[in-house]
Parts: structure tokens; sequence; C-alpha cells
């Protein structure tokens, strides 16, 4: 994807998909526990394959290989449980801590590259690496509240989110983004059904409308992701994304009344300062950028 330089559009655009996915977290918080997790993610996925429709010539055209099935396949099932991870812990912990624990996953892709691909990984990465790992802290507190199943869950998401964009970056060298979108739609539903159907409760009509607006407003928010990068560099469209931090915060506070964590700002703020670096990082040193934003790894 050839990037121009229109730095304002890009801003604009990761506004815009800052807002579209907070729109989905709070969607999802305020659907709550009334859906079992596995249940609501499943139905998030299955109403969204609407929006599979124009993936499916170059999915079937795309003449996959048993490899690479197998490599879509693993995706699909780390997806699948960060995914009900991901619900789970949003009926567990605020909004803005979910947000805040996101921002992980570009870390943890730094690492797996290292690790698993065999990317170099210089020691100002390194660093930056530990310092977001020190903002994550700075959220837990461990030892001074208690670290609830919601907050390990994040954790968990995060990493998970990590193995899958780690995949995908793989996947994406061998066939089209299309193929690689819709793969992920396909493996992830499939993934889901037992844990829904082992779990299933009825859903109301309004349920299904406000599970279905997360799957439009999660594509939206992967569209604007695109337009963004197409517009500008990523080091000028990163920063941005922080500020779904703080609508995050703002929103909890008046929406669904959630106090104001001056600790969650902060550690978020710690991890985000180090993938914006690792980030800037990668581009002035022309290197093949692994660290994506954290909206990449989205739901």
């Amino acid at each position: 994807m050839q990037t121009v330089n229109r730095p304002l559009a890009g801003v604009l655009w990761m506004l815009a998909t800052g807002l579209l996915f907070v729109a989905v977290t709070a969607i999802v918080k305020h659907v709550g526990s009334g859906v079992p997790a596995a249940e609501a993610a499943f139905l998030r996925y299955v109403l969204g394959l609407v929006f599979l429709i124009p993936m499916m010539r170059p999915i079937l055209n795309a003449r996959l290989t048993r490899r690479q099935i197998g490599l879509f396949s693993l995706r699909g099932l780390v997806h699948t449980i960060a995914v009900m991870l991901w619900f789970f812990a949003m009926t567990r912990i605020s909004i803005a801590e979910v947000t805040a624990m996101n921002y992980l996953s570009p870390i943890y892709v730094t690492l797996g590259a290292a690790f698993f691909l065999r990317e170099r990984i210089a020691l100002r990465r390194i660093l930056a690496v530990l310092a977001a790992l020190v903002g994550a802290m700075i959220i837990l507190r461990p030892g001074f509240r208690e670290v609830s199943p919601g907050h390990l869950a994040m954790l968990a998401t995060a990493i998970l989110f990590a193995a899958g964009y780690l995949i995908a970056k793989q996947m994406a060298d061998e066939v089209s983004p299309p193929v690689v979108v819709g793969m992920l739609s396909i493996t992830v539903t499939i993934g889901l059904a037992p844990f829904a159907w082992a779990v299933w409760v009825t859903p109301t009509l309004m349920q299904v409308f406000w599970l279905f607006l997360v799957a439009c407003f999660a594509t939206a928010g992967h569209l604007t992701m695109t337009l963004a990068f197409k517009a500008a560099p990523i080091t000028v469209t990163q920063p941005v994304t922080f500020l779904q931090l703080v609508w995050a915060t703002l929103l909890g506070y008046f929406a669904f009344s959630e106090a104001v964590d001056q600790w969650v700002l902060l550690g978020g703020g710690v991890i985000m300062a180090s993938v914006s670096f690792i980030t800037w990082r990668e581009a002035v040193s022309r290197l093949r950028s692994i660290t994506p934003t954290h909206v990449a790894t989205k739901v």
C-alpha cells in the first residue's frame, strides 16, 4: 500500500478510528453480562459475515495450500480465544483499563518477532519494551490492589492478539489483504461456534441489534485505520491512537459512572510512549516495520 504525504488527513482518519473502536468497547460494555462472553463474541462475528461478501471471490481464487490453511486456522484459534477473553474482560474491569492494557499488544509483537521471526531488536527497543511492561505494572499495581480475572484476561488477550498479528504479517507476504481479513472472519466464526453453543442463552432482538452495531463499527474502524495509513506515515498516525484512552476514560466516567484512575492514565501513557518510540525508530532506521498500531490487533 503506497503512502502519500497527507498528514492532516491521516490524523483525522485515525481520530475517527479511535472513536469507532471506543464505540465498539462501549456497546460491549452496555450489553454486559446479559449475553455470555463467548456468545456475544460469536454473534459479533456471525453478524459481521455480511461484510465478507466482497472478499469471497479473492478467497476462492487464492487456491490456498494446506500449509496456508493450517496457518490461517491457527490464527483463527488464537484470535478466537483472544476475542472471548476480551469480551469477558469488558464485563469485569473499566473501559479505560481495557483500552490501556490493549496497548501492550504491539509490545508483544516486537518480542515475538525477535524470538520467533528472528527479527533484530536493538538495545533502545529493548528498553522501550521494558518501559511498556513498567507501564503495565503501574496499571495493575500488584500488591497494592487485587488483580482481578478481568486484568488477567486482558494480559492474555494482548499476548494472543500479538501472536495472531505475527501470523497475519507472515501470510500478508503470500496472499492479498482481503484473503487475510476474510479468512480471519471465517475461522473465528467457526472457532467461536462451539463455545457459544455451550453457554447459549436466547438473546433479545435489542441485544442482537447492539452486537450487529459492534460488527459495523469494528469494520468501519479497520477501514478508517487503513485510510489513515494510506494518507500518512505510521509515525504520524501512531501517536493519535493514544487519544483513544482519553475517549475511553471520558466515556467510562460519563456513561458508566467509572472512576477516573490516574494510575491507569499514567500507565497507559507510558505504554503508548514506548510503542510510539519503537515505531519512530523503525521508521528512521528504514527497517521493515513489525510493530503495529494497537488498533491493528483489535476484534
